[in-house]
């Protein structure tokens, strides 16, 4: 995953604790266990990756963590192939209100996730029903 991440020059190397996170070591702030990570694979190599929590971050009951598509394999549905199974763990979980904090340097995040019509809470910060 974090190889994957070094496709993109802009967006800079993965998160150094992502390893902890998704190994139950690393807490963001009110995260709850249980907690998921998937992988988007294109030739046999990781092109894209989500995780995420249970939260009662922002009135919110879960959250998304980490979502990343390298730029070769962008504006192919993956980053919606990857929500879609997050939205159902979410579900599965009964998460239905989910939190995901945009990063500012991104110019796709903004408008993938108002196109999954996630509110705004803030500038940076979204929530979507699922």
């Amino acid at each position: 995953m974090a190889f994957c991440r070094l496709s993109d020059s802009a967006a800079g190397p993965a998160d150094g604790r992502m390893g902890a996170y998704l190994s139950g070591l690393h807490h963001p702030q009110q995260a709850l266990l249980p907690r998921i990570g998937y992988v988007a694979v294109m030739d046999q190599r990781v092109v894209g990756y989500i995780a995420g929590h249970l939260t009662t971050r922002h009135g919110c009951a879960g959250e998304v963590q980490y979502l990343f598509v390298e730029p070769a394999a962008r504006r192919k549905a993956v980053a919606t192939r990857l929500l879609r199974l997050m939205a159902s763990w979410f579900v599965e979980h009964g998460a239905r209100r989910v939190f995901v904090c945009l990063d500012a340097d991104s110019p796709s995040a903004r408008p993938f996730y108002e196109a999954v019509q996630a509110g705004q809470l803030s500038e940076t910060r979204r929530f979507w029903f699922v």
